[in-house]
């Protein structure tokens, strides 16, 4: 169930290639494994084992047990001690994970360093959330006694994207097991590695057999069966909103499990005539191309005000230039390949309808080298919004610039697509900054700036962008159930409204 595999630092590590169900590395029922590819040379680095339907009962048949069991006795203090354990095992750690990270997934060192980081502090700040779930006391009459329970949902089936794949690991399982559920998550199948490696600390923190079960797979087999199974009582899924959309339905046609998605974008980053044009170019440039343009958040729609168009795209061009794109282990290098051949091959083809469609390409547009899923930053101007480059999430480095005139112009505009996920507004005059926060139809808008994410702060999106919001307190409500208590402590009939 193991495999030693040797990173281009020259790392050599044990990399789990086996389903974590019940505490144990277990083989696939089926018997079936898949590869897993290097985007950076398109070469095969492992295979591990695919999870079908019967590995899907058997991590649900263990993550019951243990949420009727043994997890339901363990305190909320400890929870969180062996969150807090988690976090750490996580941080002594944090070269593997970053260099399996960087491997599988093709970010660069620097960013998957940070995503781990990010990650651990994740679990951390959940950690300090677990023994602080409380109920009310509500008064209603005399001789009544009226309190609320929050609760754990019971087993939660999690589904998580390939483009951050310990980020969204960790943004997962972080709020559903400090509010006492148990766990059933899948993997990407481009991206399972980094997410098994961290599997092997689950019972190093201390975590019963059950609690956290990790598994691989293909979305269409091991992903529907979770959606659909009858034994799991919540789903939280994060990719596309076309998928969203058939997890949804599943969900619903099962036992209509509770939902919550974090799905796609198609965010408008907004710069007016009086912004620091040097800060917004930069904040733009980490925008779209920060991740590979993999980021269901990317500023992917430039919109900047007439007065300044013109210097801004200049700018814009001269800054990418400095954006250097190879090898994920050359600490040089901003942006690796995408993350696969699917990925590539649909990113350029959302380039070639760009330029059949008249829109000018500003730079890139084109293949960077003949080995990888390198893809050139690539900026079109000349857009308008009726484009399918305007419309539709391409999740890659492609960045469309327009202009606009006014506040109540650009507010329609970037509420014109069917995405709310963020915004950016560039601007020094606080007024029309505010007066665009609340126009905007989206459930983050950063104000000078990009891509600031923190889990402290709630995240997700309006609209088709999803529903529910992962991080923050806001994230502890998808895992929990409210249940009423009402005590009748007069020995008489109270009725309501006497």
């Amino acid at each position: 169930m193991f495999a030693t595999i040797k990173t281009p630092t020259g790392r050599e590590y044990e990399q789990p290639l086996g389903l974590f169900i019940n505490g144990e590395w277990v083989a696939a029922k089926e018997g079936q494994t898949f590869e897993v590819i290097n985007p950076t040379n398109e070469e095969v680095i492992t295979s591990v084992q695919e999870a079908t339907e019967p590995d899907v009962d058997a991590a649900v048949a263990a993550a019951r047990a243990a949420f009727e069991g043994e997890w339901s006795d363990v305190t909320p203090t400890n929870r969180g001690k062996m969150m807090m354990k988690l976090a750490e095992l996580m941080e002594e750690n944090i070269e593997l994970l970053t260099e399996v990270e960087s491997l599988d997934n093709g970010k660069n060192l620097n960013q998957a360093r940070f995503d781990i980081q990010s990650a651990a502090g994740c679990i951390r700040y959940y950690g300090g959330w677990a023994d602080k779930i409380h109920g009310k006391v509500i008064d209603t009459q005399p001789g009544t006694f009226n309190f609320t329970k929050s609760e754990p949902i019971g087993v939660c089936g999690q589904i998580i994207p390939w483009n951050f794949p310990m980020l969204m690991w960790a943004w997962k399982i972080g709020p559903a097991i400090a509010t006492g559920n148990t766990i059933v998550l899948k993997t990407a199948e481009q991206t399972p590695l980094s997410a098994l490696v961290a599997a092997t600390l689950i019972n190093k923190a201390g975590f019963p057999k059950g609690v956290i079960n990790i598994i691989s797979g293909l979305g269409k087999t091991a992903g529907a069966a979770i959606s659909s199974h009858m034994g799991i009582d919540k789903v939280a899924f994060t990719g596309s909103t076309a998928t969203g959309r058939t997890i949804m339905k599943s969900a619903a046609d099962s036992n209509l499990k509770k939902v919550t998605l974090e799905l796609g974008g198609k965010s408008p980053n907004i710069i007016f005539n009086d912004a620091d044009i040097d800060h917004a170019v930069d904040w733009a440039n980490l925008g779209i191309f920060f991740n590979h343009g993999q980021t269901c958040c990317a500023g992917s729609r430039i919109y900047v005000q007439e007065g300044i168009y013109d210097e801004f795209v200049a700018k814009f061009k001269e800054r990418i230039t400095k954006n250097v794109v190879g090898d994920p282990f050359d600490n040089s290098t901003f942006q690796g390949p995408q993350v696969s051949q699917l990925q590539f091959d649909r990113i350029m083809s959302y380039i070639e309808h760009g330029k059949a469609e008249g829109a000018t390409v500003e730079c890139g547009g084109e293949r960077h080298g003949d080995k990888g899923y390198f893809i050139k930053p690539t900026i079109f101007s000349n857009v308008t919004m009726d484009m399918k480059i305007m419309q539709e999430e391409i999740f890659g480095p492609v960045a469309s610039i327009a202009k606009f005139k006014t506040v109540e112009e650009i507010a329609k505009i970037g509420n014109g697509t069917p995405y709310g996920l963020a915004a950016a507004v560039h601007t020094k005059d606080l007024n029309t900054a505010l007066q665009l926060t609340d126009k905007l139809k989206a459930g983050t808008i950063w104000v000078n700036c990009y891509n600031m994410l923190h889990y402290a702060l709630p995240f997700g999106g309006f609209k088709e962008s999803g529903i529910g919001r992962e991080l923050g307190k806001e994230a502890l409500s998808n895992y929990l159930q409210v249940k009423t208590v009402a005590i009748n402590m007069g020995g008489h009939n109270v009725f309501i409204g006497k």
